[in-house]
């Protein structure tokens, strides 16, 4: 079946907006001033982080799709963002059918998939531009923090990265093309990469990041979404009456904080990614159990210990038994 394809550019009163018509039975998604849209409505994320990696292993796969897919529905979750494309039409349709959206990131040199370095992360919008699972298109995750893989010199990643975006609007009108930046974006940043539609900042301001949304106001006019926020669930020292040890009352605690921030100011802040679904223990050791440790640069914002536990981030355990934390985003999501 063939479709035509429509590009609508809309100036909405003293900004400009757009929106690109995918194809008839699709959703619009669009941009309007600082706000995405759905279908001419605001569309607020109310996300989570999710790179499904099973116990012993350190591949990502979706043997519990279904089952992760019906908590997320469960928890009020309406958008899941991955760090690397899912080249699985099941997948995606089962995404789909289950009414949530999909960012899909790609990195930068992912050994040629789909990744910018090859240039073939452009197959994959080819392959997938139509499918009505996909939100956006992201590009790269937090590569600010590390001007090492590029030469020593961070401007060479965001020539790459905007003439990426550059590519994908040539070859999908009908998405924003968005980038997951560790933290606020300095001008060089700003300057150097116009062709980003909407930002996405990974941020870690303890339990209260108000002040970034401050930030981004007075930096941007473009739309924003933490594209990672939260807590893990582990206290490597006593503090703030939280004790040492697998502490889920301090990450749901944390969690709680955090998103009431980001509802507060939602006339700023286009939604939150809260990292992540399950757990990882294929992250800091052995991947068969779950190892304390790992690190994650500029972290030390994190709650309540500032130390990242980078396999106590899920939501979830690695069983897909809830944590407290679970609850309070069921809660702070359905009713917000």
């Amino acid at each position: 079946m063939r479709f035509k394809y429509l590009l609508i550019i809309i100036a909405l009163g003293s900004g400009l907006g757009w929106n690109y018509l995918n194809k008839e039975s699709n959703d619009v998604i669009s941009i309007s001033e600082r706000s995405i849209l759905i279908n001419d409505e605001n569309y607020f994320i109310k996300g989570v982080c999710y790179h499904p990696v099973p116990k012993g292993s350190s591949e990502r796969n979706f043997n519990n799709i279904d089952k992760d897919l019906s908590l997320m529905v469960e928890a009020g979750i309406n958008t899941i963002r991955v760090y690397s494309p899912i080249d699985d039409l099941e997948i995606l349709d089962k995404i789909d059918k289950a009414g949530l959206k999909i960012i899909i990131g790609f990195g930068y040199n992912q050994n040629g998939y789909y990744d910018i370095l090859s240039g073939s992360f452009t197959q994959y919008i080819e392959k997938y531009k139509n499918h009505n699972s996909i939100l956006f298109w992201e590009l790269g995750n937090e590569y600010n923090y590390h001007p090492e893989w590029f030469e020593n010199n961070i401007s060479n990643w965001y020539t790459a990265l905007n003439t990426a975006a550059g590519k994908i609007h040539e070859i999908d009108k009908s998405k924003p093309v968005s980038t997951a930046h560790g933290e606020i974006p300095d001008n060089l940043a700003i300057s150097s990469l116009q062709n980003i539609d909407v930002w996405g900042l990974n941020v870690y301001r303890w339990d209260d990041p108000s002040t970034i949304f401050k930030e981004w106001k007075n930096l941007s006019s473009k739309p924003m979404y933490l594209s990672e926020a939260g807590s893990d669930s582990y206290m490597t020292i006593e503090k703030l009456g939280y004790l040492k040890g697998e502490n889920q009352l301090a990450q749901a605690d944390a969690n709680s904080k955090i998103l009431n921030s980001v509802f507060k100011n939602s006339n700023i802040v286009s939604g939150v990614l809260i990292f992540q679904f399950i757990d990882g223990l294929w992250k800091a050791g052995n991947p068969e159990k779950q190892d304390i440790g790992g690190w994650a640069p500029n972290s030390i914002g994190v709650p309540y210990d500032g130390a990242p536990n980078e396999e106590y981030w899920g939501i979830l355990d690695i069983d897909r038994n809830k944590k407290k934390t679970f609850e309070i985003i069921k809660e702070k999501f359905k009713n917000n």
